[in-house]
């Protein structure tokens, strides 16, 4: 049998977006979850995963300061080799949609496979010797490696649970625009429980049907009900979360009092961000496809 050519895999990188309030074993789950189900394909290799915590400006009532938020995703990453936290999008002063977090990861991925590229196109010779100048014979090679490396840049893919998907529903929470970029030019990962409802969901959107094969459903069938709802209100109870948040993350909350009534009642009242941004134009939300 041939061996496999790693090389000709397509490289993907996993983008969770969230408010990470706080974050659980579940989140940490998701990216095992869709790493697996690559790699079983034998089509792509994921190199990286990315959690990127929501910006306080976000509004969601319970939602405490972005630094408690990211520095605990930190402490739950810290033995991971390949999921990291980016804390560029928590650190914006106003509530970017969920695409333009996408752009930017993939913009950075593009500029650093074109700067990678072109250096490795630069000739080495040995000092002291003159290379004999050929006319033009630099143009191809530049041109050939710029076009390579933005073939070999890694796909950005949102992972997220079917909630989110789900959510593409929701009247005013997504631009229809967005949602389409989203899936035609980046791809989801959605990790769904046995016997959701997530591919019935596609199958009555128009777009997300036209799209489907850049949507990957994956299927849980470990079964894990951890939540970060959950785990703020049991913290509130003064029970036990041991298990069910890392241990740097349990430690965390006690040593800094996180998550009491006062916390929870933040941002009541105030009207989410997306919602905010919709208001004075409603935003088309997906809808069945029409019989």
């Amino acid at each position: 049998m041939a061996m496999e050519d790693p090389d000709r895999k397509t490289e993907v990188v996993l983008l969770a977006c969230g408010s990470f309030n706080p974050i659980t074993n579940m989140h940490l789950r998701l990216f095992e979850l869709a790493k697996d189900y690559f790699h079983e394909t034998g089509k792509y290799k994921v190199i990286k995963g990315i959690i990127s915590p929501v910006s306080d400006a976000y509004k969601k009532k319970g939602l405490i300061s972005a630094n408690h938020r990211v520095t605990m995703a930190k402490l739950a990453t810290k033995n991971s080799d390949w999921v990291e936290v980016d804390d560029w999008e928590s650190c914006q002063s106003e509530w970017l949609e969920t695409l333009k977090v996408l752009r930017y990861h993939h913009q950075k991925l593009l500029s650093a496979g074109v700067t990678n590229s072109l250096q490795d196109a630069v000739p080495i010779t040995k000092l002291g010797r003159k290379r004999k100048q050929q006319p033009n014979s630099h143009e191809p090679l530049k041109k050939k490696n710029q076009s390579q490396a933005v073939k070999s840049v890694p796909q950005v893919k949102l992972l997220c649970g079917s909630d989110m998907l789900e959510s593409f529903g929701i009247p005013n929470l997504w631009k229809l625009e967005d949602i389409t970029e989203i899936v035609e030019k980046h791809g989801l990962v959605c990790i769904s429980r046995a016997g959701n409802n997530a591919q019935k969901f596609i199958y009555e959107s128009d777009i997300l049907w036209r799209h489907k094969n850049n949507i990957h459903l994956v299927e849980e069938w470990i079964p894990n009900e951890i939540s970060s709802t959950k785990i703020r209100r049991a913290v509130r109870r003064g029970q036990s979360v041991r298990y069910l948040v890392p241990d740097g993350v349990r430690a965390y909350i006690e040593r800094h009092g996180l998550y009491s009534a006062h916390s929870e009642a933040s941002n009541a009242g105030v009207l989410l961000a997306p919602l905010q941004k919709c208001a004075p134009e409603p935003c088309q939300a997906l809808s069945p496809a029409r019989p």
